[in-house]
């Protein structure tokens, strides 16, 4: 899965200008997440055309970074992540992003990013969900 980095300038209105442009494309944004670093915005997004979802936004100026992560579930219980992350500790593979997609119920989806993606895709093979999400 593909997953977008946005980094701007952070001001009112930055989210909304995103989502208009996106939007007008006729672009679904399947996830999202933002925060505020200094005075920059980083806004990370998961849409199912990541390239030409790419081209919208470069086109208006904004920089975009594509990156490759993937979904796990959880159980909703306290010392799930614990039990992923020492596995991936274990692999020797060091998890350099994870944020969640949706919780709720019985389980929770997080996009995670790895330095070894192919090998971590192994290590946590009984947590990829059983259909294809995005």
């Amino acid at each position: 899965m593909k997953e977008l980095t946005i980094i701007a300038e952070d001001s009112v209105g930055l989210l909304a200008d995103i989502s208009y442009l996106l939007g007008k494309s006729k672009i679904n944004i399947e996830a999202i997440t933002a925060g505020i670093v200094g005075n920059n915005a980083v806004i990370h997004i998961i849409v199912k055309d990541e390239k030409r979802t790419k081209e919208v936004l470069e086109k208006n100026e904004y920089s975009v970074v594509s990156s490759d992560s993937f979904v796990i579930e959880l159980d909703d219980a306290p010392g799930a992540l614990s039990e992923v992350s020492k596995k991936l500790v274990d692999a020797k593979i060091n998890m350099e992003k994870i944020y969640p997609l949706a919780v709720g119920g019985k389980t929770a989806l997080y996009a995670v990013k790895v330095d070894k993606q192919k090998k971590a895709s192994k290590v946590l093979e009984e947590y990829t969900p059983k259909e294809e999400l995005f």
